[in-house]
């Protein structure tokens, strides 16, 4: 009888297992127009609590003004619904109706 723990047998099978890991989905927190809140405090909620330069707030800030809303941030989903609270939290403590929604990218 043949030894099938000798290499070179043929009997013996090697085998791997691959763990795919996929990367967090990615969100989008969108801000949209309204008539109320104001341009200022639009750009100081961009400064605060998206960490944006003054250039890139206002510029964020225009662009929801023009053209209805604007993606202020990529972020996985904790950050990204983190980040929108706050800012709704912030908005409606200064009376602002500023409308926020996180999506996936």
């Amino acid at each position: 009888m043949a030894d099938n723990n000798q290499p070179g047998s043929g009997t013996g099978v090697a085998t791997r297992n691959r763990t795919l890991i996929e990367e967090p989905r990615q969100y989008k927190v969108l801000f949209h127009n309204d008539d109320f809140t104001t341009m200022d405090f639009v750009t100081e909620v961009l400064q605060t609590v998206f960490g944006k330069s003054v250039e890139e707030a206002v510029s964020l800030m225009m662009k929801v003004h023009r053209e209805g809303h604007a993606v202020v941030g990529i972020y996985s989903y904790d950050v990204a619904m983190t980040k929108a609270s706050l800012a709704t939290a912030m908005a409606r403590q200064e009376g602002f109706p500023l409308h926020i929604t996180c999506e996936p990218e």
